[in-house]
């Protein structure tokens, strides 16, 4: 092969991820570094108030970045367009984290201590939120609001948590999956912080109402070879797979999984993360019939969800479109109840914002009301069962009411 045509399909790729920052930091001003800025428009006679965002842009969670980092902007301009916040205006500052834990650390740092930066958010893995809260928290003395649905068990004092918890997605979703996939479970897992401690949660949830949990395994995120454990599964005769790993590892154990037959013959596949976004990895046939429970799937089918995801499509694309799995409901929801707050408090100081916090209510969002459980630095939200079929999701379930995340009771 020649040189030239050796570098052609680098330069396509390098063409692509181009494309897909410019796309996402239309707008933004680069500062260099990782860095980006969305400055409010001129006119404001006080100064702004700063908002940093720690997501990561690129890397193997990029794919769930780039639309958190996009609904933020989102928010931000509304709010900016509506007059800002107590008579300011927001100034946006975001930093590509990478999925690379020890550079989030220093650009997370800088957030704090250089932009001084009123309230962080971000974080899409546990393992990146533990990397990073210290910093924020601790070292930064700055409030902190993870979006992303996670494992629970995290009380750390000016830490809020927007996105749903395993009582908020286990309590029902596995009875449900016992009733319509049967009751051997395997849990196939990354080996980081969120599916250990998820894992163990659902397997007293999987227990108490019948099920047995056949094996559990944890395999790198970048693991490729998934036919030892394909082979457990199908011999064994799993009911459901109950899947926490997570991309790049995820669409290729999931083609093995399908190419083994697991599915055709009866097996059901479950992955609470998978939304609409998680679609766009995993080809449809590869993935028909799993199950998933979030906050909100664009089948939910609400006017402000809608009208949320219309504005987000025309604005950013349909690439990465507004999902729950990707942090983004989470993202939304913490940035509006935060404003609520801050407008409560009449103030940005993290004491003040705190104290505001424990009543803030949001009357609807995508996928309905939420409200922060006073006490508990943890939201209730309403919560849906969805199943994949042709490469777009039906809900089955839909919780009554506000679901309580169960945590720092």
């Amino acid at each position: 092969m020649s040189e030239e045509k050796q570098d052609k399909p680098l330069e396509s790729m390098e063409r692509r991820l181009f494309l897909q920052r410019t796309s996402l930091l239309s707008g933004l001003l680069a500062l260099g570094g990782g860095s980006y800025l969305l400055k409010p428009k001129d006119g404001w006679a006080a100064a702004p108030i700063k908002v940093g965002i720690a997501t990561d842009l690129t890397g193997p969670i990029g794919y769930a970045g780039v639309p958190n980092a996009n609904i933020a902007k989102l928010v931000i301009e509304e709010i900016n367009a509506s007059g800002g916040l107590i008579g300011r205006p927001i100034q946006l500052i975001i930093e590509d984290t990478a999925t690379n834990e020890q550079l989030a650390v220093t650009r997370v740092r800088k957030l704090v201590q250089r932009d001084k930066v009123d309230v962080v958010f971000g974080g899409i893995t546990s393992s990146m939120r533990n990397a990073i809260k210290d910093t924020i928290v601790n070292r930064g003395k700055t409030l902190y609001i993870y979006p992303q649905l996670y494992e629970g068990l995290e009380c750390t004092k000016y830490l809020y948590c927007t996105g749903p918890t395993p009582a908020q997605q286990c309590d029902t979703f596995i009875p449900w999956l016992i009733k319509n996939g049967g009751k051997k479970f395997y849990l196939p897992s990354a080996d980081y912080v969120w599916p250990h401690v998820l894992n163990k949660y659902a397997r007293k949830v999987i227990e108490k109402h019948g099920g047995e949990v056949i094996g559990e395994e944890y395999f790198p995120v970048d693991h490729n070879e998934y036919s030892a454990v394909v082979n457990k599964i199908l011999s064994s005769g799993v009911n459901v797979v109950f899947n926490t790993t997570i991309p790049p590892g995820t669409p290729v154990f999931f083609k093995q999984l399908y190419e083994a037959g697991f599915q055709k013959k009866g097996g059901r596949l479950a992955c609470v993360y998978y939304d609409e976004n998680t679609l766009n990895i995993t080809p449809a046939n590869e993935i028909e019939g799993l199950a998933s429970c979030l906050d909100y799937f664009k089948a939910v089918n609400d006017p402000f969800g809608n009208a949320l995801y219309d504005k987000f499509a025309k604005q950013f694309g349909t690439k990465n479109p507004l999902a729950a799995g990707s942090a983004v409901t989470g993202m939304w929801r913490g940035l509006n109840l935060w404003a609520e707050a801050v407008k409560k408090a009449n103030s940005v100081k993290r004491d003040d914002v705190a104290k505001a916090l424990e009543t803030a209510k949001l009357e609807d969002g995508p996928g309905g009301p939420s409200e922060i459980v006073p006490g508990t630095q943890h939201t209730a939200m309403h919560m849906y069962i969805a199943v994949a079929k042709a490469g777009k999701y039906e809900i089955v379930e839909r919780s009554p009411g506000l679901v309580q995340p169960g945590e720092c009771v």
